[in-house]
């Protein structure tokens, strides 16, 4: 522990609202100027309480096992944030054991998860509700990542289609016939119609927000497993509720499903998803100016290495992530996805290849998050990617000099044209700056560029940043759109000085129209 006054841990609501186990060490001014008003003095207890489960400062040497233990546990048995506050004086003080005295505690060390299972019964009245549906759709999150195989069992035995919240997006290969993709504004069409076509829901570890995209209330019965009673019930009224983990769960409740015939419904699913991929593959590939940002993320899929690592950041990167990228068996893939937080993708890919230095890692960013920290974060990069196991760590930039997805929300969610003053943002050579700090850079100005881009980049003996010159002006659609979302669309359309590019643009995509050129 540096003897700082302040060593600062940056505890955001992210990991609290991301279910992560986080245990942030923060120094502290010397005790002896504790509320004089002292340099770099802060109520730090009251600063990370809003986003710590468990929050304490040590006062003594006998203090820090006791404290230790406690935060470990409460942050790993509770998937929280645990806080602990070391004063500087504290830090350099020699260790001492409690005494056994009034007063004084006592701990030990050490974590076993319980198996945590519904009871019997219910789990027999969900089964009966999941047997008598005719067209099941299935939707998972980040608490089923660890229950892969048997989300895949279920949803076989039923018939099932499964849509995935954004956090959920490894928990399935994208290959599979009956996988509709994303869910939400960022979704396919796929997951779309199996949300308004299905009579009963089963949702696992997942808290999805957007309630407009499941079932319309009524129409379907529903079974909801998440671990945490707290997220259960809470977007969709729910027959059964089951507080359990999802693998242990979904393994008991196997042997209680009754396999479904293959008809009309998985037909229409397998339907729906291959036309979903060919919409999207259409999308990716018609002309803008210069270059379509949903086509590097398409190209990437067939050249992703086995086991790879995706990591996207917020803003209209994550629609292409979201519905373009195709996740295969053994991949893992985040963002930040309760908040939304921007920066996150750097960061979070640096993480991913300290904890696994034998995987590719790929992050996804655009330019504003690029400019707000993640250019930082490739110095880390540069200082450390030669300690790695293998050099494979590729940046993608989307250079489009607009804060783009706020100025599409502008324009779809309240009628609104791009605003100059708060949405256009400088424009950087990133693919420069990665070289002058030791790296590779690699710019993109066309779209016969791409494939060869991320060949050389994945091909690279030292981490790469491939910076695309993306058109602002394509729309990330919605899998469906309201009445008062077209009105608002239009009438920012006719006031944005990007009128002819936004319009040229949405016909391409809603059409599949094709000049040949951008």
């Amino acid at each position: 522990m540096p003897s700082s006054p302040v060593s600062w841990a940056f505890v955001w609501p992210l990991p609290d609202r991301a279910h992560a186990p986080v245990l942030a060490i923060s120094g502290q001014q010397a005790r002896t100027a504790l509320g004089s008003h002292y340099q770099q003095e802060i109520d730090l207890v009251s600063m990370f309480k809003d986003v710590s489960a468990f929050v304490q400062q040590a006062s003594l040497p006998s203090q820090v096992r006791h404290l230790t233990d406690r935060a470990i546990r409460t942050a790993i048995g509770g998937r929280k944030v645990a806080a602990l506050i070391f004063p500087n004086d504290l830090q350099e003080a020699v260790y001492e054991d409690p005494s056994r005295a009034h007063g004084a505690v006592f701990s030990g060390v050490g974590l076993s998860h319980p198996r945590t299972l519904p009871w019997g019964k219910d789990l027999q009245r969900a089964a009966d509700v999941l047997n008598a549906g005719k067209r099941v759709a299935m939707l998972v999150g980040a608490g089923a990542l660890g229950a892969s195989v048997e989300v895949k069992a279920v949803a076989e035995i039923l018939g099932a289609g499964v849509a995935k919240a954004l956090l959920g997006k490894a928990v399935l290969p994208d290959d599979l016939r009956y996988v509709t993709g994303a869910i939400g504004l960022l979704g396919t069409e796929a997951s779309w119609e199996l949300m308004t076509g299905c009579d009963t829901l089963l949702m696992v570890g997942t808290g999805f927000p957007y309630s407009e995209f499941l079932p319309e209330e009524g129409t379907a019965r529903g079974v909801q497993i998440d671990i945490d009673p707290s997220m259960l019930s809470l977007r969709y009224p729910m027959e059964v509720s089951l507080v359990g983990d999802s693998s242990e769960t979904l393994r008991t409740l196997l042997p209680l499903l009754k396999r479904k015939r293959r008809g009309p419904w998985q037909r229409k699913i397998e339907r729906s998803v291959q036309k979903s991929w060919k919409t999207l593959e259409g999308r990716a590939r018609q002309p803008a100016r210069p270059v379509n940002p949903q086509l590097p993320f398409w190209e990437l899929s067939a050249r992703l290495p086995d086991n790879a690592i995706l990591t996207s950041d917020s803003g209209s990167c994550a629609n292409w992530f979201a519905r373009d990228v195709k996740i295969r068996d053994g991949m893992m893939a985040s963002l930040s996805g309760g908040l939304a937080s921007m920066g996150a993708a750097v960061p979070y890919a640096i993480a991913a290849k300290f904890a696994h230095p034998e995987r590719a890692v790929v992050a996804m960013v655009g330019d504003g998050a690029m400019q707000m920290n993640n250019m930082a974060e490739l110095i880390t990069v540069a200082k450390y990617w030669r300690d790695w196991k293998t050099p494979t760590w590729v940046c993608l930039v989307l250079n489009n000099r607009d804060l783009n997805q706020v100025t599409w929300e502008q324009r779809v969610m309240e009628g609104n044209p791009k605003f100059e003053a708060t949405q256009t943002i400088p424009d950087v050579p990133y693919h420069r700056f990665a070289e002058m700090i030791g790296l590779q850079g690699i710019l993109v100005e066309a779209p016969e560029r791409i494939c060869d881009a991320w060949d050389e980049a994945l091909a690279a003996a030292r981490p790469t940043v491939i910076e695309v010159r993306s058109d602002p002006e394509v729309p990330p659609l919605p899998p469906h759109l309201t009445q008062s979302q077209i009105r608002n669309f239009s009438s920012a359309t006719l006031a944005d000085a990007e009128r002819s590019g936004i319009l040229r643009n949405t016909a391409r995509q809603m059409l599949g129209l094709s000049s040949g050129k951008g």
